[in-house]
C-alpha cells in the first residue's frame, strides 16, 4: 500500500476502533524526510502516533518529549512513525528536526482505516486546556528564539482530530492501543515503554 498523498480526496468513513490482538496489513509508508519504512516492521515493535496537524502547538510539545527519550525508545526495541494529516511539503517544514520518521497522510486514509476520529470534544474538553496552554507559551517561546513556525491558518483536515497511540508488533498484531478523547491525552514516553514492558512479558493490554 503506498503512502496516502491526495488532499482533494472526500474525508473517508472511519472504521471501528481497533482493539488488542486485531492485525494490520504491512504497507510501505514514505516519511517527508528519509527513506521509505515497512508498518508493521518485521525487524521489530513500531509506535504509530497519529497526531493533528502540521505546528499544532500540543502536538511539538508532545514530541519534543518524545524526542529527548528517543534512545531509550529505541533501546527497548521500539520504532516511532508520527503521522499528521497535513500536506507533506507543508509538514516538512515543522518536523525535519525530529528524529523519527513523520509521514504525511491529507487525505486521512490511514486515519480512517486505524478509526482515528476528529470530535469537537478535541478541544472542548476541559482537561486537553492544561496542555493547550503550555503548547502555546512553549511554541511562542521558540518563535521569539527564532526557531519554529506558525501552523497554516486554513487547516484542510480540520482542528478537531483526537490523537492515538498503536503498538504493534512485527508480525502485525496490535499490543496494545489508545484512543485520546481530547487534544491532550496520548501516551506518555513512561506509558509507552511500560505497554512494551508488558507485552515483552506476555501480559494482556487492557
Amino acid at each position: 500500500m503506498r503512502t496516502p498523498s491526495d488532499p482533494t480526496r472526500s474525508p473517508l468513513r472511519s472504521r471501528p476502533r481497533l482493539r488488542p490482538g486485531d492485525e494490520v496489513p504491512v504497507r510501505t509508508l514514505t516519511p517527508v524526510t528519509g527513506t521509505p519504512l515497512a508498518v508493521p516492521d518485521p525487524g521489530g515493535t513500531v509506535h504509530v502516533q497519529f497526531r493533528r496537524f502540521a505546528g499544532c502547538p500540543v502536538c511539538n510539545l508532545h514530541l519534543r518529549s518524545v524526542a529527548r527519550r528517543h534512545a531509550e525508545i529505541e533501546r527497548a526495541g521500539i520504532r516511532e512513525v508520527v503521522l499528521f494529516h497535513s500536506p507533506a511539503e507543508e509538514l516538512r517544514e515543522h518536523v525535519a528536526h525530529l528524529p523519527f520518521p513523520v509521514v504525511a497522510d491529507p487525505g486521512k486514509e490511514l486515519y480512517a482505516e486505524f478509526g482515528v476520529e476528529a470530535h469537537r470534544r478535541a478541544l472542548l474538553d476541559p482537561r486537553g486546556w492544561p496542555g493547550i496552554v503550555r503548547g502555546v507559551l512553549a511554541g511562542t517561546a521558540e518563535l521569539l528564539r527564532g526557531r519554529g513556525r506558525l501552523p497554516a491558518a486554513s487547516q484542510p483536515g480540520g482542528r478537531i482530530g483526537l490523537p492515538a497511540d498503536f503498538l504493534i508488533a512485527p508480525d502485525g498484531r496490535i499490543l496494545a492501543v489508545k484512543y485520546g478523547e481530547h487534544i491532550d491525552d496520548q501516551w506518555s514516553v513512561d506509558e509507552l515503554l511500560a505497554h512494551a514492558n508488558a507485552a515483552g512479558r506476555g501480559v494482556p493490554a487492557r
